[in-house]
């Protein structure tokens, strides 16, 4: 069994035995897909909702919502993975500083969930757990024999979804 960390910014899957790790989820959304049938997962570590924020045309797809998760998709249906067969889960999105100004530019967290559930959404691809918002830092790891997300929160512990 192999750990593949996924980095900020980064995405990739995993075939059972392996799982797939990724750190310092704060204001991040690790989105995880899972075919449960041919035992794939896929991960991606969201840093912003909307490519449209890039500066120029040649920007990393992995780092922005509207990207990172139809890319995603298309590496798991390569890797053998059907889209029928895939369901969601996401952890993230927290607001890591409070701000004075409820400018919606500061609320990265939420933003970057909102953005990913309308990627999914528009794939037609179910979210079948989340564990987004608050404002702590999270960790994820997901199995791709059993296709349990087991995410570790700063100051609470462990769970798995």
């Amino acid at each position: 069994m192999e750990i593949i960390k996924i980095g900020m910014a980064d995405l990739g899957i995993a075939k059972s035995p392996d799982r797939l790790r990724t750190t310092g989820l704060g204001s991040c959304v690790g989105v995880v897909l899972y075919d449960a049938t041919k035992k794939i997962a896929g991960m991606a570590h969201v840093m912003l909702p909307d490519s449209s924020l890039a500066k120029g045309s040649d920007y990393n797809i992995a780092k922005y919502a509207d990207t990172a998760i139809p890319e995603l998709i298309k590496e798991m249906v390569h890797a053998g993975a059907a889209v029928r067969h895939l369901v969601a889960k996401m952890a993230g999105g927290a607001q890591m500083f409070s701000f004075l100004s409820g400018h919606d530019t500061m609320r990265i967290g939420p933003r970057n969930v909102e953005a990913c559930k309308a990627a999914l959404q528009q794939a037609g691809i179910p979210i079948v757990a989340e564990d987004t918002g608050g404002n702590c830092g999270r960790t994820i790891e997901m199995d791709a024999e059993t296709g349990l997300l087991q995410i570790r929160t700063v100051n609470q512990g462990v769970k798995e979804v």
